[in-house]
């Protein structure tokens, strides 16, 4: 074994002898010459192979939106944390929504911390979404419905939002 070791070092096209040097953090490989000559030591860096990455998908901005309204009418988030994400009156509507907490978990019942079950969209024109959530608490279940409009910033602001039962009254202002 040893002569096929030293024939494959002194072979016109193999690679110099790699040795792993105990001073360099983690073992670094050090390539000498093949003459063994001192000061011409290099480091390499080895790159393990890189696997094939797929493309990163996007969430639909219905998705992201079940979730975050969702997470403001349970309670989980504060109603201000919206205020950037919504246009013309439907913070106040959320926060009206919010005030009452339809959403919230009751306390001590197991498995009552409402889930977002399935969501549907219709394009009633370009930039603009309609859709529905269907919420899951323990054994009910609720649907809220939102409106979502894209601005000229291509953001997608919420416009509306409306959950089963009573609706926030209007005023002279709206």
């Amino acid at each position: 074994m040893n002569k096929v070791m030293t024939r494959a070092r002194n072979h016109p096209g193999a690679r110099p002898p790699v040795r792993r040097d105990s001073r360099r953090p983690g073992g670094t490989p050090v390539h000498r010459s093949p003459a063994g000559a001192r000061g011409t030591e290099q480091a390499v860096h080895v790159v393990p192979p890189q696997t094939p990455r797929r493309p990163v998908t996007q969430p639909r901005p219905t998705d992201v939106f079940a979730d975050r309204l969702l997470a403001v009418l349970s309670g989980q988030r504060p109603v201000h944390c919206m205020l950037r994400h919504t246009a013309g009156r439907a913070y106040d509507d959320l926060a009206w929504l919010a005030e009452f907490g339809p959403l919230r978990a009751s306390r001590g019942t197991p498995g009552s911390r409402p889930v977002i079950r399935d969501i549907g969209y219709y394009v009633p024109s370009p930039g603009a979404i309609e859709a529905f959530a269907r919420i899951g608490a323990g054994d009910r279940l609720r649907a809220m419905a939102f409106r979502l409009e894209q601005g000229r910033d291509l953001r997608w602001r919420c416009t509306a939002v409306e959950l089963g039962g009573p609706s926030r009254p209007r005023t002279d202002d709206d």
